[in-house]
């Protein structure tokens, strides 16, 4: 049986040559990160709302 993935990729902008941005999400706990990507370089941080609290997606909006 094929193991889940932990987390996906469900946005991706190319910001400019070289650099890129996802959003991920993790499928257990559904707290979405962004992760930037520039060149060899990178940095991930979880999305936060207007109140500091991190954007939690329904674990029904989690595809299987």
């Amino acid at each position: 049986m094929a193991e889940k993935k932990r987390f996906r990729k469900i946005k991706k902008e190319n910001v400019s040559f070289g650099e890129a941005a996802f959003v991920l999400q993790d499928t257990q706990t559904g707290v979405n990160y962004l992760f930037v990507q520039s060149g060899y370089a990178g940095g991930l941080t979880p999305l936060l709302d207007r109140d500091g609290k991190p954007i939690v997606s329904s674990t029904f909006d989690i595809e299987e």
